[in-house]
């Protein structure tokens, strides 16, 4: 993510959902929903979305024509090979849509080959590279929902950030879901005023209470391509492209 060191969280926890884990059901019925995008028609509601980071990013190049609506309802965030370079995407709320709180959730059909990841997050406007670690109560917080690298197969990386990039600090939780890599999968988190709840599939897979922002923020969706062929993505250059990440929705509850 932005300015984001993935040496923060290396040290996360690792476990499988288990049928242990309580099954959740975000969101409650205390919960209306206030934002969606349902992305149906073929051209991004720019009313609700931007494009961020137009041009070099990372390894990849940002570009408009990378974000396609198909026509039958979903959003296809697509990398592609374009000469000796990848092209891919990221949209996001800001100054369109923010909120404070709630129910944030997307279904997704995930990307296959290596080299590049989703994530599903939402961030601050205020959330940047820092000398000293700020307060994440009015700074906020970057909320991954959902990283995933498809040479992880069927692991998800669910983190917050706070403090600041390069000197704030960090918690993630890594969770083996079965299937991860074949269809469509929901990923959530309820952000409360005391917690944030993190799921996959509505089942809880994490919750802290670190890193507790308590002011408003928006959506972004990304696919990025990783600038290091070693590092925790994998090489770009051993993939088949295009591919892509289909997504059929983005909704936001609130109580």
């Amino acid at each position: 993510m932005l300015g984001k060191s993935h040496s923060l969280v290396l040290a996360f926890a690792s476990t499988v959902l288990q049928s242990a884990i309580a099954v959740a059901a975000p969101p409650s019925p205390e919960y209306r929903l206030i934002w969606q995008d349902e992305f149906n028609g073929t051209e991004l509601d720019l009313d609700k979305w931007s494009y961020r980071y137009l041009g070099p990013r990372r390894g990849g190049i940002n570009a408009e024509d990378a974000i396609v609506l198909n026509g039958k309802g979903f959003l296809e965030i697509v990398t592609s090979e374009v000469g000796d370079e990848f092209h891919t995407g990221m949209i996001g709320t800001q100054d369109k849509f923010e909120a404070r709180y709630g129910y944030w959730e997307t279904r997704v059909r995930l990307q296959e080959e290596p080299g590049h990841w989703f994530a599903f997050w939402l961030q601050s406007p205020d959330m940047r590279p820092t000398e000293t670690p700020g307060d994440p109560a009015t700074m906020g917080a970057e909320i991954d929902v959902v990283e995933y690298p498809a040479i992880w197969f069927n692991d998800v990386l669910q983190t917050v950030i706070w403090g600041g990039y390069g000197h704030g600090s960090s918690a993630s939780q890594r969770t083996t879901i079965p299937g991860l890599n074949d269809g469509f999968h929901t990923f959530g988190v309820e952000w409360t005023e005391d917690e944030y709840i993190f799921y996959v599939n509505d089942r809880e897979t994490w919750r802290t209470s670190q890193g507790l922002s308590h002011r408003p923020q928006y959506v972004i969706l990304s696919l990025e391509v990783a600038e290091n062929p070693e590092g925790w993505v994998g090489d770009v250059a051993d993939g088949e492209f295009p591919d892509r990440v289909v997504v059929d929705y983005v909704r936001v509850y609130q109580k």
